[in-house]
Protein backbone atom coordinates (compact mmCIF):
# COMPACT_ATOMS: atom_id res chain seq x y z
CA UNK A 1 0.00 0.00 0.00
CA UNK A 2 1.02 3.47 -0.73
CA UNK A 3 2.65 5.50 2.11
CA UNK A 4 3.63 8.83 0.35
CA UNK A 5 1.58 11.24 -2.18
CA UNK A 6 3.98 13.16 -4.51
CA UNK A 7 3.47 15.57 -6.78
CA UNK A 8 4.97 15.61 -10.53
CA UNK A 9 5.65 17.12 -13.29
CA UNK A 10 3.57 15.46 -16.82
CA UNK A 11 4.11 16.63 -20.88
CA UNK A 12 0.68 17.40 -21.47
CA UNK A 13 0.87 18.23 -24.74
CA UNK A 14 4.15 18.11 -27.43
CA UNK A 15 5.14 21.83 -27.38
CA UNK A 16 5.73 23.46 -30.83
CA UNK A 17 8.67 26.09 -30.82
CA UNK A 18 9.07 27.89 -28.01
CA UNK A 19 7.41 25.53 -24.91
CA UNK A 20 4.73 27.10 -22.61
CA UNK A 21 3.45 26.69 -19.71
CA UNK A 22 0.26 24.85 -20.95
CA UNK A 23 2.07 22.44 -22.40
CA UNK A 24 3.06 20.53 -18.27
CA UNK A 25 0.54 19.78 -16.10
CA UNK A 26 1.18 19.16 -11.90
CA UNK A 27 -0.44 16.32 -10.74
CA UNK A 28 -0.39 14.11 -7.48
CA UNK A 29 0.66 10.39 -7.29
CA UNK A 30 0.80 7.32 -4.77
CA UNK A 31 4.55 6.48 -4.35
CA UNK A 32 5.08 3.19 -3.14
CA UNK A 33 7.39 0.89 -0.56
CA UNK A 34 10.09 0.05 -1.87
CA UNK A 35 11.05 -3.47 -2.66
CA UNK A 36 14.24 -5.62 -2.27
CA UNK A 37 17.10 -3.28 -3.52
CA UNK A 38 14.80 -0.58 -3.70
CA UNK A 39 14.79 2.55 -2.07
CA UNK A 40 12.84 5.46 -1.55
CA UNK A 41 14.20 9.20 -1.78
CA UNK A 42 13.04 12.79 -1.69
CA UNK A 43 14.13 14.60 -4.47
CA UNK A 44 16.15 17.76 -3.14
CA UNK A 45 16.92 19.56 -6.71
CA UNK A 46 16.74 18.59 -10.00
CA UNK A 47 18.09 20.15 -13.11
CA UNK A 48 16.44 21.70 -16.38
CA UNK A 49 19.01 21.00 -19.41
CA UNK A 50 18.28 21.95 -22.98
CA UNK A 51 19.10 18.82 -24.29
CA UNK A 52 15.11 18.27 -22.55
CA UNK A 53 13.55 20.54 -25.19
CA UNK A 54 14.43 17.55 -27.74
CA UNK A 55 13.30 14.62 -25.76
CA UNK A 56 9.82 16.64 -25.74
CA UNK A 57 9.03 15.95 -29.56
CA UNK A 58 8.48 12.62 -29.03
CA UNK A 59 8.05 12.12 -24.95
CA UNK A 60 4.66 10.34 -24.01
CA UNK A 61 2.03 12.45 -22.80
CA UNK A 62 0.72 12.17 -19.11
CA UNK A 63 3.97 10.58 -17.80
CA UNK A 64 6.31 12.34 -15.71
CA UNK A 65 9.25 13.75 -17.09
CA UNK A 66 12.36 12.81 -16.53
CA UNK A 67 15.99 14.43 -15.97
CA UNK A 68 18.81 14.94 -13.51
CA UNK A 69 18.29 14.97 -10.34
CA UNK A 70 19.95 15.02 -6.22
CA UNK A 71 17.96 13.69 -3.44
CA UNK A 72 18.16 11.42 0.00
CA UNK A 73 17.58 8.50 0.90
CA UNK A 74 14.35 7.94 3.05
CA UNK A 75 13.88 4.94 3.00
CA UNK A 76 16.13 1.48 2.30
CA UNK A 77 15.73 -2.23 1.61
CA UNK A 78 19.39 -1.97 -0.16
CA UNK A 79 22.44 -2.81 1.65
CA UNK A 80 24.20 -0.37 -1.15
CA UNK A 81 22.36 2.79 0.91
CA UNK A 82 21.67 4.05 3.51
CA UNK A 83 19.08 6.73 5.06
CA UNK A 84 20.52 10.00 4.98
CA UNK A 85 22.82 9.23 1.61
CA UNK A 86 22.47 11.85 -1.28
CA UNK A 87 21.94 10.08 -4.59
CA UNK A 88 22.00 11.40 -8.08
CA UNK A 89 19.67 10.23 -10.30
CA UNK A 90 17.84 11.09 -13.21
CA UNK A 91 13.76 10.62 -12.01
CA UNK A 92 13.42 14.30 -11.44
CA UNK A 93 10.50 16.42 -11.89
CA UNK A 94 8.84 14.61 -9.15
CA UNK A 95 9.37 15.26 -5.39
CA UNK A 96 9.48 11.68 -4.43
CA UNK A 97 10.66 8.33 -6.31
CA UNK A 98 11.51 4.49 -5.88
CA UNK A 99 13.74 3.35 -7.41
CA UNK A 100 16.36 0.25 -8.14
CA UNK A 101 19.92 0.67 -6.50
CA UNK A 102 21.76 0.18 -9.64
CA UNK A 103 19.95 3.23 -11.14
CA UNK A 104 21.07 5.89 -8.22
CA UNK A 105 25.02 7.07 -7.80
CA UNK A 106 25.67 8.08 -3.96
CA UNK A 107 27.20 11.88 -4.06
CA UNK A 108 30.23 13.07 -1.26
CA UNK A 109 28.93 16.77 -0.29
CA UNK A 110 32.57 17.31 0.28
CA UNK A 111 33.71 17.89 -2.87
CA UNK A 112 31.20 20.84 -3.41
CA UNK A 113 27.20 21.57 -2.25
CA UNK A 114 24.92 18.83 -3.20
CA UNK A 115 22.78 20.62 -5.87
CA UNK A 116 26.14 21.13 -8.01
CA UNK A 117 26.43 17.50 -8.89
CA UNK A 118 23.67 18.96 -11.28
CA UNK A 119 25.93 21.68 -12.30
CA UNK A 120 29.46 22.12 -12.11
CA UNK A 121 30.45 18.78 -10.68
CA UNK A 122 27.98 16.90 -12.34
CA UNK A 123 26.62 16.13 -16.31
CA UNK A 124 27.30 19.99 -17.70
CA UNK A 125 31.00 19.70 -16.04
CA UNK A 126 31.72 16.39 -17.32
CA UNK A 127 30.48 17.76 -20.83
CA UNK A 128 32.54 21.00 -20.63
CA UNK A 129 35.82 18.44 -19.59
CA UNK A 130 35.29 15.88 -22.49
CA UNK A 131 34.70 18.52 -25.13
CA UNK A 132 37.24 20.54 -24.66
CA UNK A 133 40.09 18.21 -23.30
CA UNK A 134 39.40 15.30 -25.39
CA UNK A 135 38.05 16.72 -28.54
CA UNK A 136 39.02 20.29 -28.64
CA UNK A 137 42.74 18.87 -27.21
CA UNK A 138 43.85 22.07 -26.67
CA UNK A 139 47.47 23.20 -26.26
CA UNK A 140 48.96 26.55 -24.44
CA UNK A 141 48.59 29.64 -26.19
CA UNK A 142 45.80 28.65 -28.42
CA UNK A 143 42.63 30.87 -29.01
CA UNK A 144 39.60 29.09 -27.73
CA UNK A 145 36.18 30.91 -28.29
CA UNK A 146 33.30 29.99 -26.25
CA UNK A 147 29.83 30.67 -26.24
CA UNK A 148 27.21 30.80 -24.13
CA UNK A 149 30.40 30.95 -22.24
CA UNK A 150 28.52 31.87 -19.05
CA UNK A 151 26.28 29.05 -19.14
CA UNK A 152 26.59 25.72 -17.29
CA UNK A 153 29.04 24.13 -19.11
CA UNK A 154 30.04 26.91 -21.51
CA UNK A 155 31.13 28.96 -17.93
CA UNK A 156 33.47 25.25 -17.05
CA UNK A 157 34.95 25.25 -20.43
CA UNK A 158 36.33 28.43 -20.11
CA UNK A 159 38.09 28.26 -17.00
CA UNK A 160 39.32 24.33 -18.34
CA UNK A 161 40.93 26.50 -21.27
CA UNK A 162 42.59 28.67 -19.02
CA UNK A 163 44.01 26.11 -16.70
CA UNK A 164 45.53 24.90 -20.06
CA UNK A 165 47.13 28.00 -20.45
CA UNK A 166 44.69 29.15 -23.37
CA UNK A 167 43.72 32.42 -24.61
CA UNK A 168 39.98 32.24 -23.93
CA UNK A 169 37.07 34.14 -25.51
CA UNK A 170 33.77 33.93 -24.67
CA UNK A 171 29.84 35.43 -25.92
CA UNK A 172 27.16 36.01 -23.87
CA UNK A 173 23.44 37.51 -23.96
CA UNK A 174 23.80 40.24 -21.55
CA UNK A 175 25.81 42.63 -19.77
CA UNK A 176 25.76 40.59 -16.65
CA UNK A 177 26.79 37.92 -17.98
CA UNK A 178 29.77 39.36 -19.31
CA UNK A 179 30.81 41.42 -16.19
CA UNK A 180 30.44 38.25 -14.27
CA UNK A 181 32.88 36.40 -17.06
CA UNK A 182 35.28 38.93 -16.76
CA UNK A 183 35.55 39.59 -12.88
CA UNK A 184 36.02 36.15 -12.13
CA UNK A 185 38.42 35.66 -14.69
CA UNK A 186 36.58 32.89 -16.42
CA UNK A 187 37.74 34.34 -19.73
CA UNK A 188 40.57 37.33 -21.12
CA UNK A 189 37.67 38.80 -23.40
CA UNK A 190 34.07 38.35 -23.78
CA UNK A 191 31.06 40.45 -25.16
CA UNK A 192 27.18 40.43 -25.28
CA UNK A 193 26.45 39.16 -28.64
CA UNK A 194 22.91 40.67 -28.27
CA UNK A 195 24.64 44.24 -28.88
CA UNK A 196 26.48 43.31 -31.93
CA UNK A 197 25.36 44.13 -35.36
CA UNK A 198 28.06 41.88 -37.36
CA UNK A 199 29.07 39.02 -35.02
CA UNK A 200 31.90 37.85 -37.28
CA UNK A 201 33.50 41.52 -37.19
CA UNK A 202 33.18 41.77 -33.73
CA UNK A 203 34.57 37.97 -33.07
CA UNK A 204 37.52 39.45 -35.67
CA UNK A 205 38.12 42.37 -32.60
CA UNK A 206 38.54 39.31 -29.88
CA UNK A 207 40.22 36.95 -31.86
CA UNK A 208 42.82 38.99 -34.06
CA UNK A 209 44.90 35.74 -34.42
CA UNK A 210 41.90 33.40 -35.20
CA UNK A 211 40.44 30.62 -33.14
CA UNK A 212 41.81 27.39 -32.43
CA UNK A 213 39.42 25.81 -31.09
CA UNK A 214 35.67 26.45 -30.81
CA UNK A 215 33.37 25.64 -28.00
CA UNK A 216 29.78 25.56 -29.88
CA UNK A 217 26.69 25.79 -27.55
CA UNK A 218 24.79 27.92 -29.53
CA UNK A 219 24.66 27.18 -33.62
CA UNK A 220 23.58 29.60 -35.81
CA UNK A 221 25.55 32.70 -36.84
CA UNK A 222 27.37 31.66 -34.31
CA UNK A 223 28.65 28.88 -36.29
CA UNK A 224 29.16 30.46 -39.29
CA UNK A 225 30.63 33.66 -38.08
CA UNK A 226 33.05 30.86 -35.97
CA UNK A 227 34.18 28.88 -38.78
CA UNK A 228 35.08 32.05 -40.79
CA UNK A 229 37.91 32.79 -38.29
CA UNK A 230 38.67 29.09 -37.53
CA UNK A 231 42.77 28.60 -37.92
CA UNK A 232 43.73 25.59 -39.86
CA UNK A 233 43.84 22.68 -38.43
CA UNK A 234 41.14 24.39 -36.17
CA UNK A 235 38.96 21.92 -34.01
CA UNK A 236 35.17 22.68 -33.40
CA UNK A 237 33.24 21.07 -30.34
CA UNK A 238 29.51 20.18 -30.94
CA UNK A 239 28.16 20.27 -27.80
CA UNK A 240 24.49 22.02 -28.74
CA UNK A 241 23.01 24.47 -30.54
CA UNK A 242 20.58 26.30 -28.50
CA UNK A 243 19.88 29.17 -30.89
CA UNK A 244 17.98 26.35 -32.66
CA UNK A 245 16.11 23.86 -30.51
CA UNK A 246 12.71 25.36 -30.56
CA UNK A 247 12.77 25.99 -34.48
CA UNK A 248 9.84 24.48 -36.42
CA UNK A 249 11.34 24.42 -39.75
CA UNK A 250 15.89 23.95 -39.98
CA UNK A 251 18.03 26.81 -40.44
CA UNK A 252 20.24 27.34 -43.38
CA UNK A 253 23.45 28.27 -41.48
CA UNK A 254 26.49 27.69 -41.62
CA UNK A 255 26.72 28.88 -45.08
CA UNK A 256 30.58 28.65 -45.13
CA UNK A 257 30.81 25.07 -44.15
CA UNK A 258 32.63 24.58 -47.08
CA UNK A 259 35.67 26.28 -45.82
CA UNK A 260 36.03 23.14 -43.12
CA UNK A 261 37.56 21.45 -46.29
CA UNK A 262 40.50 23.76 -47.23
CA UNK A 263 40.74 25.10 -43.53
CA UNK A 264 41.32 20.90 -42.35
CA UNK A 265 38.70 21.58 -39.46
CA UNK A 266 37.80 19.07 -37.29
CA UNK A 267 33.67 19.51 -36.63
CA UNK A 268 32.90 16.23 -34.21
CA UNK A 269 30.07 16.31 -32.06
CA UNK A 270 29.36 14.06 -28.46
CA UNK A 271 27.18 13.08 -26.11
CA UNK A 272 28.83 13.10 -22.61
CA UNK A 273 27.50 9.76 -21.50
CA UNK A 274 29.59 8.10 -24.27
CA UNK A 275 32.81 9.06 -21.96
CA UNK A 276 32.15 7.21 -18.68
CA UNK A 277 35.51 5.73 -18.68
CA UNK A 278 36.66 10.08 -18.05
CA UNK A 279 34.54 9.88 -14.92
CA UNK A 280 37.31 9.23 -12.72
CA UNK A 281 39.46 12.11 -14.14
CA UNK A 282 36.80 14.43 -14.13
CA UNK A 283 36.46 13.74 -10.57
CA UNK A 284 39.72 13.84 -9.44
CA UNK A 285 40.73 17.38 -11.13
CA UNK A 286 37.17 19.29 -10.36
CA UNK A 287 38.14 18.13 -6.04
CA UNK A 288 42.05 19.66 -6.72
CA UNK A 289 40.98 22.56 -8.93
CA UNK A 290 37.82 23.44 -6.79
CA UNK A 291 39.89 22.55 -3.56
CA UNK A 292 42.63 25.33 -4.57
CA UNK A 293 39.56 27.89 -5.64
CA UNK A 294 40.63 27.78 -9.71
CA UNK A 295 37.03 26.79 -10.52
CA UNK A 296 34.15 29.05 -9.41
CA UNK A 297 30.46 28.80 -11.04
CA UNK A 298 27.31 30.41 -10.38
CA UNK A 299 23.47 28.87 -9.65
CA UNK A 300 20.34 29.98 -10.77
CA UNK A 301 17.82 28.10 -8.05
CA UNK A 302 14.86 28.31 -8.28
CA UNK A 303 12.11 27.25 -5.99
CA UNK A 304 8.92 24.61 -5.82
CA UNK A 305 8.40 21.95 -8.15
CA UNK A 306 5.33 23.62 -9.44
CA UNK A 307 7.86 26.51 -10.86
CA UNK A 308 9.67 23.81 -13.49
CA UNK A 309 8.12 24.35 -16.01
CA UNK A 310 8.94 28.22 -15.75
CA UNK A 311 12.63 27.36 -15.04
CA UNK A 312 12.77 25.63 -18.62
CA UNK A 313 11.40 27.85 -20.33
CA UNK A 314 13.52 30.39 -19.07
CA UNK A 315 16.77 28.66 -20.34
CA UNK A 316 15.60 29.56 -24.08
CA UNK A 317 15.08 33.08 -23.02
CA UNK A 318 18.86 33.64 -21.11
CA UNK A 319 17.46 33.88 -17.79
CA UNK A 320 20.03 31.61 -15.85
CA UNK A 321 23.69 32.63 -14.86
CA UNK A 322 25.67 29.23 -14.54
CA UNK A 323 23.37 26.26 -13.93
CA UNK A 324 19.66 26.65 -13.84
CA UNK A 325 18.42 24.21 -10.62
CA UNK A 326 14.75 23.79 -9.19
CA UNK A 327 14.85 23.15 -5.41
CA UNK A 328 12.27 20.51 -4.73
CA UNK A 329 13.01 20.04 -1.35
CA UNK A 330 14.26 20.36 2.23
CA UNK A 331 17.96 19.13 2.64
Amino acid sequence: MASIVSREIRLKSHPVGMPEESDFELIEVAVPEPKIDEILVQNIYMSVDPYMRGGMRSAKLNEALSGGCVGKVVKSNSDRFQVGDYVLGMLGWREFYVVAKERVTKIDPAIAPIQSFLGTVGMPGRTAYVGLLDIGEPKEGETVFVSAAAGAVGSIACQIAKIKGCHVVGSAGSDKKVKWLLDKKCVDTAFNYKKVDNLEDELRQHCPEGIDIYFENVGGTHLEAAISLMNMFGRIILCGMISQYNDTEPQANPKNLMSAIYKRLKLQGFIVSDHVDRVPDFYADMRQWISGGIIKWEETIVEGLENAPQAFIGLFKGENMGKMIVKVGLE
